[in-house]
């Protein structure tokens, strides 16, 4: 693909247009045969040192960084916040100036409070990835369940995709909807009231309450 993703960052699916969706899913597509192979390893980020900042526990999607980063060819370190300078007083800001000084070239950050990772990202010189913060977003997530749907349905544009549970609290949820709304898809969320956003009408889906109403309903022309 001729495309150059033009982001530094990526903090969420908010701010990135359809094109850029479609380069990172092209790309992660080429990497599916890869990881299907037994030598796994290249060296597209040889050289590179990547930190996974995790203040909130989540061993599935450490470790997929983990070895993205590895497969990569990166150096690839963790960082445990349970036993580091944050448990003592330390801020975010303490935090973001030590690692700056380490020169790395990538943090992945996983917060519990929304915005984190966008405050890193204004103070390092690295880039940062949003893995998850608060009940903002988690866009690495969405862009996974935009790929196995576009792998298994070979299209996104014009399917029909539910979303049910516990649609206020999840930043899965908010960035799936994001990202599904901007590749053409139609997105419905099943829910009962006590558990949807209080934004739920600016985010361009429709709402049910009964799994059987959403499911019989036919798309919208």
């Amino acid at each position: 693909m001729t495309y150059q993703f033009s982001h530094r960052h990526l903090l969420g699916i908010e701010g990135l247009n359809p094109l850029d969706l479609r380069y990172l899913l092209e790309r992660a597509e080429s990497y599916v045969a890869l990881n299907r192979q037994t030598e796994k390893k290249i060296a597209t980020l040889r050289g590179r040192t990547i930190i996974n900042l995790f203040f909130e526990n989540s061993t599935r999607t450490r470790t997929s960084f983990e070895l993205a980063g590895k497969r990569l060819g990166a150096d690839v370190i963790n960082m445990s916040v349970a036993s580091s300078s944050v448990k003592k007083g330390e801020t975010l800001i303490d935090t973001a100036m030590t690692l700056n000084a380490m020169h790395v070239d990538v943090l992945v950050v996983r917060h519990g409070e929304s915005g984190a990772p966008h405050l890193l990202a204004r103070k390092l010189n690295c880039a940062v990835i949003n893995a998850g913060d608060g009940t903002h977003e988690h866009p690495t997530q969405a862009l996974l369940d935009a790929l196995t749907i576009r792998r298994r349905k070979g299209r996104l544009e014009g399917l029909i995709v539910a979303i049910c549970g516990d649609i206020a609290h999840s930043r899965v949820a908010r960035s799936n909807i994001l990202l599904l709304n901007a590749l053409g898809a139609e997105v419905r969320v099943v829910a009962p009231p006590t558990l949807l956003p209080a934004e739920i009408d600016r985010l361009n889906v429709r709402v049910f309450h009964s799994m059987r109403e959403a499911w019989s309903m036919p798309i919208s022309s």
